[in-house]
């Protein structure tokens, strides 16, 4: 592909990524991963020249733009005017007038700044658009960080998690030996300290009540040593379904994977009532907290898609503290940096339940209300909320 080529490429996928966006379509990255299976001629260059464009273009707009061409004209750069050329495979050259509404400056949708948690300033907002770094968990089943270490010469440790290290970008980390033999995992530092501050340990009954495919299901199982039980119940049989290959590889026997029914999940906890020492609510969120990762989320968020989550978290929280014995856990997480679903959330739930509040001893991240907030710009990290409580005995 020549440049003019792969700029229309980027075009026609943004064009995807948007109608995706406003329809709850397929995720940016699956969208480019299918462009490609059917156009066999483009080499691994040009691939990625074409995925830097889109992401790009992504960024650079806190709104969802009119179009793919719009979003490139946004960003103002002459030497991608200049490939607007009108050759054959490349876009047809730019009209008078024509270009697109300029990005807003903020990596923040107007709509959504003022609902931020007061922690996340203004001058943070930038690194909320920062390429995440590659993190990796060691787990403790396998082995220590000292040898992961000595076993990746390409990695450093992470400065907050003690079980993290990270890798350049763009490693190949399913080629290594430490990761098939299930020495470490892919997860963000951030994730790695959540499940932490659940305080797992062996023979322990834990109920990881929004397992998705099981990565702090992992962390809280290595915390357990393989001792106890640990059940990983998700409402998504898909998401559950690829859980095993990742336990069988981490070398975790204890974890029982739980389906769950949507609107009848207490009847299929019933038998955890009162039980668990501790329970994990990773409950489902904006995902403000990973625009890094996937910044097209802020132009699929909406009001009342918000509202509706909210709402779930409630009444997930409310499950949970069912579910927990005299004395034992619940630990409420979020990847968001909203403020209605993290202080504001632990506040509410704090006025209408027996539960006291029992903040994680965290050294990374802020106070925000009766939990913390870890963010990218001051942490490093995808932005977490997490709070807990415990049980009156």
């Amino acid at each position: 592909m020549n440049p003019a080529a792969r700029v229309q490429a980027a075009i026609e996928l943004l064009d995807q990524v948007v109608d995706a966006a406003r329809a709850g379509g397929a995720a940016a990255d699956t969208l480019i991963q299918r462009y490609f299976q059917t156009r066999r001629y483009a080499g691994s260059k040009d691939r990625r020249a074409v995925r830097e464009l889109v992401y790009r273009g992504i960024r650079a707009s806190a709104e969802a733009p009119i179009s793919g061409r719009a979003a490139i004209l946004a960003l103002s750069d002459p030497a991608l005017d200049a490939l607007f050329d009108g050759s054959p495979h490349g876009p047809v050259r730019i009209a008078d007038g024509e270009g697109g509404s300029l990005p807003s400056g903020s990596a923040v949708p107007q709509w959504l700044a003022e609902r931020l948690d007061p922690v996340v300033t203004p001058d943070e907002w930038s690194a909320l658009l920062d390429r995440a770094p590659l993190d990796l968990r060691v787990n403790r089943l396998k082995g220590g960080r000292e040898g992961a270490l000595a076993a990746l010469p390409e990695a450093i440790a992470t400065p907050l998690s003690p079980l993290g290290i990270r890798l350049p970008d763009g490693f190949r980390v399913e080629e290594l030996e430490a990761w098939r033999s299930g020495l470490v995992e892919v997860q963000d530092e951030g994730s790695q300290l959540l499940a932490l501050a659940c305080d797992a340990s062996a023979d322990m009954l834990v109920l990881d009540l929004c397992a998705g495919a099981g990565g702090k299901t992992l962390a809280l199982g290595a915390e357990m040593g393989d001792r106890g039980k640990l059940i990983a119940a998700d409402i998504d049989r898909g998401r559950l379904g690829r859980m095993q290959p990742r336990l069988s590889r981490a070398g975790l026997h204890i974890v029982e994977a739980r389906l769950l029914d949507p609107k009848r999940e207490r009847a299929t906890l019933r038998d955890l009532e009162g039980r668990a020492d501790v329970v994990l609510v990773d409950a489902p969120c904006s995902g403000t907290g990973t625009w890094r990762r996937n910044p097209e989320l802020r132009w699929r968020l909406t009001a009342d898609r918000l509202d509706r989550l909210v709402r779930a978290q409630a009444d997930l929280l409310d499950l949970a503290a069912e579910l927990v014995r005299p004395g034992g856990l619940l630990v409420y997480a979020v990847c968001s940096l909203l403020a209605e679903e993290g202080r504001g959330q632990a506040a509410n739930f704090g006025l209408r339940s027996s539960l006291v509040a029992d903040v994680p001893a965290m050294e990374a991240g802020r106070e925000a209300g009766t939990g913390r907030i870890l963010t990218p710009g001051h942490d490093g990290t995808d932005g977490f909320f997490v709070a807990r409580w415990r049980a009156p005995c």
